[in-house]
């Protein structure tokens, strides 16, 4: 059977998965590094390169190879999935944010290789590669991502970008959906 067949096969039948759903989906599909040919190159100047390997009107999944650069902190839209960590480690860093206020980070933590983590709807996160590890991670996510923001904390701004934009500030000013001020003295509650 090949990748895509197989992939097809434990996601095609997915309708409107729950977290168990989709981890369930992942743990089946048990993917290695080593089945992933024609990986992307990590992008120069950008956190990382993605390939898309199957996406559907349920759900998407992407590979992603990382370059030593972090992203920026970011949502998925009402998207919500796992990452699974095939290669490296990963250091994951969760923020809230009230309002129309700057995100603040509550805490990161590390997730090494055959690490699974989950991203809720509408959280926010940031990753990179954690101590020069060569970092690639898969992600299935449902429904496909979009209407994605991302945080520019030092511009105190957002942006909702288009879907063909990753997690870092828009190259394109096609890519920027819609702009958003944030403000900077909008503090969470303690």
């Amino acid at each position: 059977m090949t990748l895509t067949s197989r992939i097809r096969h434990v996601l095609d039948p997915l309708k409107c998965p729950s977290k168990t759903d989709l981890k369930k989906a992942l743990l089946q599909l048990d993917l290695k590094l080593d089945d992933l040919a024609g990986l992307p190159e990590p992008s120069v100047g950008k956190p990382y390169n993605r390939k898309l390997l199957y996406k559907n009107e349920e759900v998407e999944m992407l590979v992603m190879n990382w370059s030593q650069l972090e992203c920026a902190p970011h949502d998925h839209g009402n998207s919500h999935g796992w990452i699974q960590v095939l290669s490296g480690t990963s250091l994951n860093s969760v923020y809230e944010v009230k309002g129309n206020g700057l995100p603040f980070e509550l805490f990161h933590e590390f997730h090494h290789k055959g690490k699974h983590f989950y991203a809720p709807k509408k959280a926010i996160h940031k990753m990179q590669a954690s101590n020069k590890t060569n970092l690639v991670t898969l992600h299935l996510y449902s429904p496909p991502i979009t209407g994605m923001i991302v945080y520019d904390l030092q511009k105190c701004a957002a942006c909702v970008v288009s879907d063909d934009c990753g997690a870092w500030w828009p190259d394109e000013q096609y890519q920027k959906v819609k702009e958003i001020q944030l403000k900077k003295d909008a503090v969470p509650d303690k």
